[in-house]
């Protein structure tokens, strides 16, 4: 298998399962679906201030979806904490294909010019699953992280994936949920709700899921309200980290 089907990849996002590999190096891949799923509500990124200063600084440049299989490549390179990954060739052609169909973005943090750290994940309706984040910089997952969540804000989306909760993860505003109460959210987002209404032990026994077409997010609409604030004239596709903070602080 050269990669997963597009079609069967959304599918199985929409019913709350992903595909990962054994290493590597793995040539195949299988399906999960986590007894315990992590969220990060998006009115609770915790905004420190010692990240709300490296945003003000704009430390880093950061694009989207502007180098998305360099991406996904920085993401599977083995580092000294983690000497293998879940990201083999089989993932790496899935998610390039759905980024090409306009259902998986980017977030990259460059610095002096080269790429250092930053995310990527998948977008169905107004859910969006995050696969994988790097810092090959310190602090530069942090602030694609806070970028992303910016991004799903100013853009209508109303959940965010995180698969498994980490300390890095749970600093920064995660939590972990049960699975059958996190599809109950996802089907509820999906269907047009918000989730929201959606507490722990509601659960997702006897409802369906959700058909397509769903209602998008607009992942452009941050950079039309960075535009509008800086003037058309001055804008340069990134909004500064002054504009990221100020919106996180009004949500959070």
């Amino acid at each position: 298998m050269d990669s997963i089907d597009p079609a069967l990849l959304l599918s199985a996002y929409a019913q709350g399962i992903f595909p990962m590999a054994d290493g590597a190096d793995d040539p195949s891949v299988h399906w999960v679906e986590p007894r315990l799923r992590a969220i990060l509500p998006l009115d609770g990124f915790h905004l420190s201030r010692s990240l709300k200063k490296i945003l003000l600084s704009d430390r880093f440049r950061v694009t989207t979806d502007s180098a998305f299989a360099d991406m996904v490549a920085l993401c599977a390179e083995p580092a000294g904490d983690r000497p293998t990954t879940w990201i083999n060739p089989v993932i790496k052609a899935s998610y390039d294909r759905l980024f090409r169909l306009g259902h998986a973005h980017s977030v990259e943090c460059w610095y002096d010019g080269l790429l250092v750290g930053g995310l990527y994940g998948v977008t169905l309706g107004r859910a969006f699953f995050g696969e994988s984040m790097v810092s090959r910089v310190r602090d530069a997952s942090k602030v694609a992280l806070a970028h992303l969540v910016a991004r799903l804000i100013a853009g209508g989306w109303k959940l965010l994936d995180c698969q498994f909760l980490t300390p890095h993860l749970a600093s920064l505003g995660a939590i972990e949920i049960r699975q059958a109460d996190y599809l109950a959210r996802l089907y509820s987002v999906l269907a047009g709700g918000d989730g929201a209404g959606v507490g722990a032990g509601a659960g997702a026994a006897g409802v369906s899921v959700p058909s397509p077409p769903f209602a998008a997010g607009d992942w452009g609409a941050l950079d039309a309200l960075g535009a509008d604030t800086l003037g058309a004239d001055r804008w340069t596709g990134s909004p500064p980290g002054y504009v990221i903070a100020q919106l996180l602080t009004k949500t959070s």
